[in-house]
């Protein structure tokens, strides 16, 4: 009995050995996830640790990912740098740049996640746009701060270790491009930024959170309710330039010659941030509606920062010739309007889009 043990723990031990050097890891392999960074605050620096005023972009990848040590035990980590700019300078280039070097990582089985390190302006923008472009189902998240990476209680180092953790969460898959910012976990489709300075900048007003992630450990509510990825129709693969959208802001007593203006200067589509359910003056309505006996594509949307704007409530939408956002606000609008104008649309084809996406 003796011997048959002695043989058991033998033949235990030289499994045990063979398992160990053939690298396996019981569950624990990490991701490989890349970060693709673009500058903004989270690579900011600033003069001293307690002053408000900053330069955006000073900061490069590799030494975000230094600050934050203990990412590594997350995933596998690759850094490359695809613009260090303030994210007010965030140009459609840049975002097909991002777009298609996404296509390139997600298209075989070698990347888990990606990671975009992008500054608050503009990020639901960009964030939108890639999320009716790429059509992978692998995460792709964006990170940024509040905060520049010099400061007190910088919020970026926190928010990158999120975002790299949800990216490396397979339960992320499928929810679309998502957004990690002060523990919580955004749909591209929903949110907006609400205000300039606070570290909670980032609100889902109508549809709410996709999750939440605290200290690495995330929990999902929902997946996104309108297509995306995969399903959407839209791509940049062979697009060189992308055509012109202006968006023009409503007031009280709002003049026609921005619409006129806009329309003279090249514009192809022509978002109205409107007043209450996406309202104008009367002589900025004839404007639009000029402009879209040319060719133009008005869309109304709302300066207002929730709800819907409905098809012929206040305005004629048929007999004018224009297009309700839905819960676009304007600047989403833009995007989905920009995109929609790489094909030949007529208007209701273009408004079962804000309706669809």
């Amino acid at each position: 009995m003796k011997q048959i043990d002695s043989k058991l723990r033998h033949l235990i031990m030289v499994a045990f050995v063979f398992i160990a050097g053939a690298g396996f890891s019981f569950g624990q392999k990490k991701a490989n996830i890349v970060i693709l960074a673009t500058g903004g605050t989270i690579a900011g620096a600033a003069g001293t640790s307690v002053q408000s005023g900053y330069t955006s972009g000073q900061v490069t990848i590799d030494a975000m990912v230094n600050a934050v040590p203990d990412v590594l035990k997350l995933a596998n980590i690759k850094g490359e740098q695809i613009s260090n700019v303030g994210s007010q300078d965030m140009s459609f280039e840049i975002m097909m740049k991002l777009a298609r070097r996404i296509a390139e990582l997600t298209a075989g089985n070698a990347v888990d996640g990606i990671v975009i390190t992008h500054g608050t302006d503009t990020m639901e923008e960009t964030a939108y746009f890639l999320n009716l472009v790429c059509k992978t189902d692998k995460p792709v998240v964006l990170v940024g701060s509040m905060r520049p990476s010099t400061a007190v209680s910088a919020d970026g180092p926190l928010n990158l270790y999120n975002g790299i953790a949800v990216a490396a969460d397979p339960n992320a898959k499928g929810r679309g491009v998502l957004l990690v910012m002060n523990d919580w976990i955004h749909s591209a489709q929903t949110l907006t930024k609400v205000s300039t300075t606070a570290v909670q900048t980032f609100m889902s007003p109508i549809r709410g959170l996709i999750g939440t992630t605290a200290y690495g450990v995330s929990e999902y509510y929902r997946y996104p309710y309108s297509k995306f990825g995969g399903k959407s129709e839209f791509s940049v693969e062979n697009v060189t330039k992308l055509p012109r959208v202006d968006i023009i802001y409503a007031d009280a007593d709002m003049s026609a010659d921005l619409v006129d203006a806009s329309v003279e200067k090249g514009a192809k589509g022509i978002v109205i941030a409107g007043v209450g359910n996406g309202n104008m003056t009367k002589a900025a309505l004839d404007a639009c509606v000029r402009a879209s006996k040319k060719g133009v594509v008005v869309v109304r949307s709302s300066r207002v920062a929730t709800g819907n704007v409905g098809r012929n409530v206040e305005v004629n939408d048929d007999e004018l010739g224009l297009v309700a956002s839905s819960d676009l606000n304007p600047q989403k609008s833009r995007i989905l309007l920009t995109l929609a104008l790489l094909k030949q649309r007529k208007l209701d084809e273009i408004q079962k889009l804000y309706y669809e996406y």
